[in-house]
């Protein structure tokens, strides 16, 4: 699924089919089963409209990148009244995007939480593009 603004749309009808390989953002793909699955070329997208974001403290930045979840100990800040199972943008201390998850807690609970405790499940990040470069539609081209 691509995302794309309708002025480009109309400039791309020039273009035949065949020479036209996408068009867009790719935003993320149905798997077999009918779940859309989002993607991190769709991060631009999320970080500008998302309503729950999570900060990362810098000693945590590298471990997310690599896709492990966020534990409390990592979590620098996050945003008011944000609740479980919500999907959230994660940012560096900076305000960089660095990709998105689910929260496995409320923000009342991830302050009492402890520090090994798992605030945010890891989805994507940005390092998906150097480890998943062969398998990611977006890179297909």
């Amino acid at each position: 699924v691509y995302y794309t603004s309708e002025e480009l749309m109309k400039k791309a009808t020039n273009i035949s089919r065949d020479s036209l390989a996408c068009l867009g953002t790719c935003v993320g793909r149905f798997t077999h089963h009918k779940k859309f699955h989002i993607l991190i070329t769709c991060l631009p997208l999320l970080s500008e409209f998302c309503e729950f974001k999570v900060w990362l403290k810098p000693s945590q930045e590298m471990s997310f990148l690599y896709g492990n979840h966020i534990l409390k100990a990592g979590l620098g800040r996050i945003t008011e009244n944000t609740p479980q199972n919500t999907g959230v943008v994660v940012y560096n201390m900076a305000g960089t995007p660095l990709g998105f998850g689910v929260t496995a807690r409320t923000t009342q609970e991830a302050r009492k939480a402890g520090p090994t405790d798992i605030i945010v499940l890891h989805q994507a990040d940005v390092g998906e593009y150097l480890r998943f470069e062969a398998q990611n539609p977006a890179c297909a081209v």
